[in-house]
């Protein structure tokens, strides 16, 4: 998996994590493209103890993938019901308010 931490001036963090495969791809389903891309989700390897570390302590988190989603799915953080599939590719997004 790569992971990039995006941090915002008020201290809030965006974690970007895509699987390995899907950097620098383009999905397309129906009318959504979705470009994955370094400048959003890094170009740096992240180990799965880095990503669940990560996901922890994140503000927010951006998930595409399918070894991405199913870990914030089994750390409690996502449903499987609440993922949006692009073609066979699992997104999500989480929310900490």
């Amino acid at each position: 998996m790569f992971l990039k931490v995006h941090r915002a001036p008020d201290g809030a963090e965006v974690v970007a994590i895509c699987d390995r495969e899907l950097l620098n791809t383009t999905i397309t389903h129906g009318d959504i493209t979705l470009r994955i891309s370094e400048s959003f989700y890094g170009n740096r390897p992240a180990s799965e103890e880095e990503v669940r570390k990560n996901l922890q302590i994140a503000s927010n988190a951006n998930l595409i993938g399918e070894r991405c989603v199913a870990l914030a799915v089994e750390m409690g953080f996502v449903e499987r019901s609440g993922c949006i599939m692009l073609g066979k590719v699992p997104h999500a997004q989480v929310f900490r308010i």
